[in-house]
């Protein structure tokens, strides 16, 4: 599933599930060594225990960030 997230610098969140557990996380554009980071953290966690850890994470002055907005696409991930 391909997410574009709003109000950060990456362009794009690309996500695969398998079942409940995330198996790849890749971001277009953002902070490369940031959003890499998190990209390998959460692979193989349970989407939901990931939303919970991510969820609400700003950056800088913004209302969201990479890792809210990997929530956000994991939420909407999950519903399909």
């Amino acid at each position: 599933m391909d997410y574009k997230p709003q109000g950060v610098c990456s362009q794009n969140i690309h996500i695969e599930l398998d079942g409940d557990t995330i198996s790849h996380v890749e971001f277009l554009g953002g902070c490369s060594g940031n959003t890499q980071g998190v990209a390998r953290l959460v692979e193989g966690m349970k989407a939901t225990d990931a939303i919970a850890r991510l969820e609400g994470i700003r950056c800088g002055y913004k209302p969201t960030s990479c890792p809210d907005q990997l929530a956000k696409a994991l939420k909407v991930a999950l519903q399909q």
